[in-house]
Order: structure tokens, then C-alpha cells, then sequence
């Protein structure tokens, strides 16, 4: 009996992945994570696979991220060996995803977060539905934006020069965005309408999936994102944290209801969360991939074993009772060498 979350099949030249674990919106556990591995890492090389294709079997979500709640008790145990374990895994599986040799194709029709990105936007096509929700939600558990998004955060809208402003702003609050913002910050490269997204996949299996994009891609929908971009190059532009939080209460120029909005998101996260994750996407902007990955699991691994980690997992995803108590309890209580020693130690 195959107890796998992970279904595979090859046909026409096409190896398909299918995350199965619709309890969980497809949460990725060690074994998934592995399983994933196995089959991309054999058709990487494999001259009668010609492409890759990444699907769900959930109705609600492509992955909803990492199933965080085991790191958690590992933590919670001060069993760092197994905190890293994980991650370790997770990140390699990133890793070859980014550096796919053949066409990789995500289906990203529901819920797709943390984790979800990690095995998707690192892809070269990534498609979006009506249905698709996505962030990178991981200051609200005490813990950092990872799987590679120091390095993809901050080159969002082909940002080079420096730290994408809406990088910074969908890192450091964990903002919920739509496949219309995917598009237009450049996490999916296509849209196609959820009520097509079966028939798409199947034109891919026949092995046509140039000629699938090109029948069933449509235009993306408009962004509130976008219209946003203004407010968000004032506040989050430049600056430390609490020069975004002053900002978002000073600046006359500011759309008075979004800056409220955001103030009492951004004030809501773990404090400590927020610090370390701006100067994580800084120094991602400089870096490459592999140096973010590097970095992401050092700082993974030390977070992962703070107070902050085990309450906001406990508040969000164990008890769910959503009030959690940080330590420090606000953004001006961060205490700076706490923060140089997770990025640096």
C-alpha cells in the first residue's frame, strides 16, 4: 500500500507530480518534501521527459506551505538537529526546482503559500486561477519568509538595484494577494481561468504544452496591488522598520484607510519577526540564490528555536485561538543585537 501524499505519472513526455494531502490544503511534510524530490531529481536527466508539470488533487489549494506544527515540537524538544533536517530537505527541493533543466509547469489553482511557492515560483511558468491566493505569511508564527524569497521577494517587478518596495511590504506583513498581483509583481507568469485548468492540465499531459499556454492563457485581471504601488515605494522604499511604522501613521500622502490597515497588520506580527525578515530581503537583494538559501537555513533553524516560533505556531495552527504573546512584545522593544546574532551567529 503506497501511504505517499505525492502521485506520480509520465506520459507523452511529460512527468506529472501531484500533491495529494487535500486534509492538510496540501501542507508539505518531510516525507512529501522527499517524495517530491525523488521523481523531479530522476526526470532531470531522463532524455524521454521533455517537461514537468505540477499539479494538485485539492479543490482549495495548490499548498498551503510547510506543515510547520512537527518543526514545531522538534523546537519546542530543542531537537535543532531535526528543525534542520527539515528545512534542509525543504530548501534542496527548492533548490532543484530553480535550477529545473527542462520546462516546469505549476497549476497554481487555490491556496498557495510559504512552501507552496518555494516548489512553484522558482519554476519558469507558474499559473494562476481566480482561485489562487497567495503570501508569504510567516512573521504571523514567529518565524522568517524563506524557501528562497530573500532572493525572489526583493526582485519582484524586476527590481535590481535595491530591495523591491512590495517585496519588503509582502515579506514583512505576510499581505494576501490575488492571481491579477501575482501577475502583475511577477510571482505567476499566466492566467487561466479555473473552470479551464482541467483541460489545460490535460493538454499538457498529451505533451503540447506550448500549445496549451498559447489556447488557454487569458489576460490577467486587474490589480489592486498595483494601484497600491505608490503608497507602498513611500512606506516600505527604504528605512528600518519603525521608520515604515512611522511612516504609515505621518505621511500625509498616504491612503489613510490602507495605512491603518497595514499599521495594525504590521503591528499584530512578531516583532522580532518583522526585524530580522527587512534585513533578510536587504541582504537577499545583493545576494544569489544559493547565498539566500544558505543564509535562510541559518537563520530558519536559530529562529525556529525562539519563544516567538513555538507561541505563534501554538496561537495560529495548535490552539488557533489567534492571540498570541510576543517576546518582545512590540516593534520599538527589539532589542538590534538580538536580531545581528539570528541573520549572523
Amino acid at each position: 500500500m503506497n501511504d505517499s501524499f505525492i502521485r506520480t505519472r509520465v506520459a507523452n513526455g511529460v512527468g506529472e507530480v501531484q500533491l495529494d494531502r487535500a486534509v492538510a490544503l496540501n501542507a508539505l511534510d518531510r516525507s512529501m518534501i522527499r517524495d517530491m524530490y525523488a521523481p523531479l531529481e530522476a526526470w532531470r536527466d531522463d532524455p524521454e521527459i521533455t517537461a514537468v508539470l505540477v499539479t494538485s488533487l485539492s479543490e482549495r489549494a495548490f499548498c498551503a506551505g510547510g506543515d510547520i506544527k512537527p518543526v514545531r515540537e522538534a523546537a519546542v524538544q530543542g531537537d535543532a538537529d531535526t528543525v534542520r533536517g527539515y528545512f534542509s530537505d525543504e530548501y534542496r527541493l527548492d533548490r532543484l526546482v530553480a535550477t529545473y533543466p527542462k520546462p516546469y509547469l505549476a497549476l497554481l489553482d487555490g491556496v498557495t503559500m510559504g512552501g507552496g511557492l518555494g516548489i512553484s515560483v522558482h519554476g519558469a511558468m507558474r499559473i494562476a486561477t481566480e482561485k489562487s491566493t497567495f503570501a508569504m505569511p510567516e512573521t504571523a508564527i514567529g518565524f522568517i519568509p524563506d524557501v528562497g524569497s530573500s532572493h525572489f521577494l526583493p526582485r519582484l517587478r524586476g527590481t535590481t538595484a535595491r530591495c523591491d518596495a512590495v517585496g519588503m511590504y509582502l515579506g514583512t506583513t505576510g499581505a494576501r494577494i490575488d492571481a491579477g498581483d501575482a501577475l502583475a509583481v511577477g510571482l505567476a507568469t499566466h492566467y487561466v481561468p479555473s473552470a479551464r485548468i482541467g483541460e489545460l492540465a490535460d493538454r499538457i499531459r498529451a505533451g503540447h504544452w506550448q500549445d496549451a499556454l498559447d489556447e488557454y492563457v487569458e489576460p490577467a485581471p486587474e490589480s489592486d496591488l498595483a494601484r497600491r504601488f505608490t503608497d507602498i515605494e513611500a512606506v516600505f522604499g527604504d528605512g528600518t522598520v519603525l521608520d515604515m511604522l512611522a511612516r504609515l501613521s505621518d505621511d500625509p500622502d498616504i491612503d489613510t484607510a490602507w495605512a491603518e490597515k497595514t499599521r495594525d497588520a504590521l503591528t499584530a506580527l512578531s516583532p522580532t519577526s518583522v526585524w530580522v525578515t527587512a534585513e533578510l530581503l536587504r541582504r537577499g537583494a545583493e545576494s544569489t540564490l544559493e547565498e539566500c538559501f544558505t543564509r535562510e537555513l541559518g537563520v530558519a533553524v536559530r529562529i525556529a528555536l525562539t519563544p516567538d516560533f513555538a507561541e505563534g505556531v501554538r496561537s495560529v495552527l495548535v490552539d488557533k485561538d489567534r492571540n498570541p504573546q510576543w517576546s518582545p512584545a512590540t516593534l520599538g522593544d527589539v532589542d538590534q543585537a538580538s536580531i545581528v546574532a539570528l541573520l549572523d551567529n
